[in-house]
């Protein structure tokens, strides 16, 4: 059953003439929900993302975004969302304060709102944008997709060009969001990224989806590499028998494996013998990230 206000994905496809931007993609996103899009660059996170937001049609498929089936009036539902595109541009002779004004307008916001913003990301009204640096620009968008408060985000990649302080800044920004209801669609390479803000990823490799997750399950499927020096020899008859170890390489007492999840049944069968030493070596989510791209 698909509750109301989420987004639903069937089937979506687009080409650009040959080429693939992608292909069968198939997503429920429920509202209130965090939603990560991960995959290197050139693997359809932004045309997803385009696709969503109407600015380009698919070659085949069906999207149902903020009731828009039920909603014939593409420009209102256009209004409940903020989008942060991922190279931000717009015309360079324009002041920050006269885009944010005429963002405004069409959006039909609160400027308090926006110069609040700006002053919390400590963006400069009065310049131009064409004297903007990466950075500042980015800032700017974030201003223009949050600045109404919008029932649906699409941002993408969108710590681009910020600093660390502001990077957190940002995350914040996001969570205060999220708190009052919005859903939000995050498309980006840095894994650490969805991994501290997101609630599930899809992982899309070559505009395919090949895994969607829940990021608390994602981080439980880790693999960490283990070090142990026992007291006394054992046997590699008592490791094998443990699913959750791999690439074991044992010499006497000395053992180096591969420990996939909670390992809770190799802990306790550790738990019984005498350690010299013990070293646990967590993996990074990026390895997971490497290992899903790795596969055929």
């Amino acid at each position: 059953m698909i509750f109301e206000d989420t987004i639903e994905i069937k089937s979506l496809t687009k080409y650009y003439g040959n080429f693939r931007g992608v292909e069968d993609i198939n997503l429920t996103i429920t509202k209130g929900e965090v939603f990560g899009l991960l995959g290197s660059n050139g693997a359809g996170k932004t045309t997803i993302l385009r696709l969503l937001m109407g600015l380009i049609k698919p070659t085949q498929g069906y999207i149902s975004l903020l009731d828009r089936k039920k909603n014939k009036n593409n420009n209102l539902v256009k209004q409940k969302i903020g989008y942060l595109q991922g190279d931000y541009s717009t015309y360079s002779g324009l002041k920050v304060k006269d885009v944010i004004k005429f963002t405004k307008n069409i959006r039909n916001t609160k400027k308090d709102k926006a110069f609040e913003l700006c002053e919390r990301f400590s963006l400069d009204t009065s310049r131009k944008i064409g004297e903007l640096s990466k950075g500042n620009k980015q800032k700017l968008g974030i201003v223009q997709a949050f600045m109404s408060e919008p029932e649906l985000l699409l941002l993408d990649e969108p710590t681009s060009g910020l600093d660390p302080l502001l990077q957190k800044e940002f995350q914040d920004l996001l969570s205060e969001t999220r708190n009052l209801g919005s859903t939000i669609i995050i498309s980006s390479h840095i894994l650490s990224e969805i991994e501290n803000t997101c609630d599930r990823v899809t992982i899309i490799r070559e505009g395919k989806i090949i895994a969607t997750e829940k990021v608390s399950e994602l981080k439980t499927k880790r693999i960490s590499n283990v070090e142990i020096i026992f007291d006394s020899d054992i046997s590699i008859d008592d490791l094998n028998q443990f699913s959750e170890i791999k690439n074991i390489h044992l010499q006497k007492n000395r053992l180096s494996c591969d420990l996939s999840g909670s390992g809770n049944n190799f802990i306790k069968f550790i738990a019984t013998k005498n350690i010299k030493e013990i070293k646990i070596e967590p993996a990074k989510i990026e390895d997971l990230f490497l290992s899903f791209y790795s596969k055929d």
